[in-house]
């Protein structure tokens, strides 16, 4: 009888066991790969974010600019207006005789700012304090507009009326003393102070509004060039040129 090398079959367990920690590997292999995956796609994703935030984050410097530049273009700002009323009297006298005039002189007064004359450095954003302080030029005074149709006009009659021109030099001088003395209550301290205010607002909210648009809590203070400020810090601010010319 021949002998015959036998090699002995692997048993069932054997194959068993191999075919496990084959799958096993695999399965190992194939989860590093999609944690990978997913840790690649969450910084493209942080990443993409980051981008967009910077880009598309508002920026008070760049809104309030389009703001100036908005206001730049209304040319005039008139807030507050006010009517007046003149009651003059000129008298006059000659050989002897005398007579009087007595005016009453309504008219209108507007309250004017200039914004062409508004600047770069005029405007400022103080980061810490999320405050945008704007300084405006002086208030000017427009008119008076006299209500031609509203004058009234008096006068005591006598010869000097009748026989000379005092009447109408009287009422010349009437007239030119109505306009003297509507600007003169038109500069009063109540109606500047009035037209101040009603021009500050304004200006306030044609800045914080597209600020609040832009969902940029912001505070914004104004003031005139002519008057005191009543924040000590108002000029340690910078301008949006400055800011604006740094982020370049």
């Amino acid at each position: 009888m021949d002998k015959r090398d036998v090699t002995p079959d692997p048993r069932p367990g054997d194959l068993r066991t191999g075919g496990r920690g084959g799958v096993g590997l695999f399965l190992t292999k194939v989860a590093g790969v999609l944690v990978l995956v997913v840790l690649a796609g969450l910084i493209a994703i942080w990443g993409v974010e980051r981008y967009v935030a910077d880009r598309l984050t508002p920026d008070p410097t760049t809104i309030s600019r389009a703001s100036l530049e908005g206001l730049r273009e209304q040319n005039r700002l008139s807030a507050f207006a006010a009517r007046y009323v003149a009651v003059v009297t000129s008298r006059q006298s000659q050989l002897g005789f005398s007579t009087e005039r007595t005016l009453i002189m309504p008219g209108m007064v507007r309250y004017e700012v200039d914004l062409g004359k508004l600047r770069q450095q005029d405007v400022r954003w103080n980061a810490a304090s999320r405050t945008l302080s704007v300084t405006l030029p002086p208030i000017e005074i427009d008119g008076p507009q006299v209500d031609l149709a509203a004058i009234r006009e008096y006068g005591s009659g006598g010869v000097l009326t009748t026989f000379t021109d005092a009447e109408q030099r009287l009422d010349a001088a009437n007239r030119t003393a109505g306009q003297v003395e509507l600007m003169r209550q038109a500069r009063g301290p109540a109606p500047m102070r009035l037209a101040r205010d009603a021009t500050r607002r304004a200006v306030e909210r044609s800045f914080a509004m597209p600020l609040r648009a832009a969902g940029v809590d912001a505070t914004v203070k104004v003031r005139f060039s002519d008057e005191p400020s009543s924040d000590e810090r108002w000029d340690t601010t910078r301008t949006v040129q400055e800011v604006l010319g740094n982020a370049q």
